[in-house]
Parts: structure tokens; sequence; C-alpha cells
């Protein structure tokens, strides 16, 4: 039997005057508990900025990004 189930059961065995109390406190525990709302992805989160990368924009910026750091780079210092 699930919770659920055995809620219902126990539910129905009730008066309707308990039964009320437990709508209310049912209520009250949706009501204590935050509103969360869904999480967006970073593409859908920044699609407002219409942004468009491509693979070749990204091998672009991690060509320029490590310009510069190559082992021979190290090897001159």
């Amino acid at each position: 039997m699930t919770v659920k189930e055995a809620v219902l059961e126990k539910l129905e065995a009730l008066p309707a005057v308990k039964q009320q109390e437990v709508l209310d406190f049912v209520e009250f525990l949706e009501a204590k508990q935050p509103a969360r709302k869904p999480r967006r992805s970073l593409k859908g989160s920044l699609a407002h900025l219409n942004i468009k990368w491509t693979e070749e924009d990204m091998r672009q910026a991690r060509n320029e990004m490590w310009r510069g750091y190559t082992k021979d780079t190290w090897d001159e210092k």
C-alpha cells in the first residue's frame, strides 16, 4: 500500500469535521513550502540577447584565449 492509499483510507474513516482539518493542514503545508521556478538552461536564460555561437566561434575564442601560453613561450622565460 502506498502512502497516498494509506492516507486516503484513514481520511475516509474520519468524520467530515476532521477531514476539513486534514485539508486545512495540507493547505498549510503547501503555503509553507516556497514556490520553486523551474530552472532554465544557460542558453535559454541568454536567449533574449540573440547571441548565436557556432563551433567556429568557440574554436576562435579558445585560440585567442590560449595564444601566448604555448610550450615555446614557457621555454623562453
